[in-house]
């Protein structure tokens, strides 16, 4: 009988919203496009260096890419003709790995400039800075479960 009084209960109370139903249609963030003069070179870099997989690739002008780890992918597209800056001072790419200090490793073993090698940040994340060939700023990181937690700076 006990059950019983728990189950009419329980249909009685009201349903719990989800996040996106707080403030409108639930979204998924999908893939960032990245504006780069040279596809082959990004592709190298993206898949060569960081070991991005190539989804799908059209000639020399666009390919996109899926994270060694994960869900997330990016685009690279190629700058329309006759556009000469990829407006790279205005972003920064953010690319989260466990294994952040044996990848710099790698990567600088690889060629690869690291501006900053990985270091404790004050906020509790690790951090460390790099280039794509376009000038992108590119921070590999190591935030773990704090990575949902409010930063303490």
């Amino acid at each position: 009988m006990a059950t019983g009084k728990k189950a009419k209960r329980a249909a009685l109370r009201k349903p719990r919203k989800s996040a996106g139903s707080r403030s409108g249609p639930a979204l998924e963030f999908n893939h960032a496009m990245i504006y780069v003069r040279d596809v082959p070179r990004a592709l190298d870099f993206y898949a060569g260096k960081l070991g991005f997989r190539v989804i799908e690739q059209f000639g020399d002008g666009y390919a996109r890419l899926r994270s060694p780890a994960g869900r997330g992918t990016i685009a690279l597209h190629a700058l329309g003709e006759g556009v000469h800056s990829t407006g790279a001072a205005d972003i920064r790419l953010y690319f989260e790995t466990k294994q952040l200090d044996a990848l710099c490793r790698k990567l600088a073993a690889a060629g690869v400039t690291i501006k900053k090698m990985p270091q404790q940040m004050p906020w509790g994340w690790r951090h460390a800075y790099l280039d794509d060939p376009d000038g992108h700023e590119i921070s590999l990181y190591w935030a773990g479960a704090k990575r949902l937690r409010k930063s303490k700076m």
